[in-house]
């Protein structure tokens, strides 16, 4: 059995079996990420909820994995060097259990590349600008009167979408074969309705998308990967 002793947040989220991956997550586009991605492949793991309170995020024991403060983080007690390995950052996570298991990030070196690119198109783009939206629209940055933010982000958003509806044309998935991609981007794209965005986005305008969105919502292993680990 790994020893996982030397890892300060086993102290505060206790492993209850230390032979399993450790998931530390909340269900935000960005944390349910891994949690997808861990149905996906039929790795065997362990959750803990971390909330996005200080008391988890910055707590000692959290920002000893994850520096950045930030859900999620995964420690494996079965890294490649024979070693337990903590990683955090989701798409870093996402390409580590890709090659860990072989699965879900192409079978050339061209068709790795192709993912890679347009995982970083998520983590550099949808994410941040989708998050900013979020924040502008929705939360406490809808009561700054001065529109240019909130104008900004819709538009930017209205973009992306608009790069993904033009990139799904003839494509099922984003490259072709369902991919650690798909994994990064379309939580994202469900987070918009949470965001109460689609009118002002208009979401009709990008049917494609939506098709998309549907699609990925109906596997199995996303809709398992959404409410884990619960928020409640």
């Amino acid at each position: 059995m790994p020893d996982l002793s030397s890892f300060p947040i086993t102290r505060r989220w206790p492993p209850a079996n230390p032979d399993l991956l450790q998931l530390y997550a909340f269900p935000t586009p960005n944390g349910v990420k891994v949690s997808i991605m861990l149905e996906e492949t039929g790795l065997p793991y362990e959750a803990h909820k971390v909330t996005l309170a200080d008391a988890d995020v910055k707590s000692p024991e959290f920002l000893s994995l994850s520096p950045n403060n930030k859900i999620p983080a995964i420690l494996d007690p079965h890294g490649p060097d024979g070693q337990p390995l903590g990683l955090f950052e989701s798409g870093a996570i996402l390409i580590y259990l890709a090659e860990k298991t072989g699965q879900l990030i192409g079978s050339t070196a061209s068709e790795r590349a192709e993912i890679l690119q347009w995982l970083m198109w998520q983590m550099g783009g949808v994410g941040p600008m989708f998050g900013q939206l979020g924040f502008f629209h929705k939360f406490a940055g809808s009561e700054i009167e001065d529109p240019r933010p909130r104008d900004r982000y819709i538009a930017e958003a209205k973009r992306l979408l608009g790069v993904l509806e033009t990139r799904l044309e003839g494509r099922d998935w984003v490259c072709g074969a369902y991919s650690i991609a798909d994994i990064a981007i379309a939580p994202w794209l469900n987070a918009l309705d949470f965001y109460d965005a689609h009118a002002v986005l208009g979401w009709q305008s990008y049917p494609r998308v939506a098709t998309y969105l549907d699609r990925f919502l109906a596997r199995p292993a996303v809709q398992t990967g959404l409410v884990t680990p619960p928020r409640d």
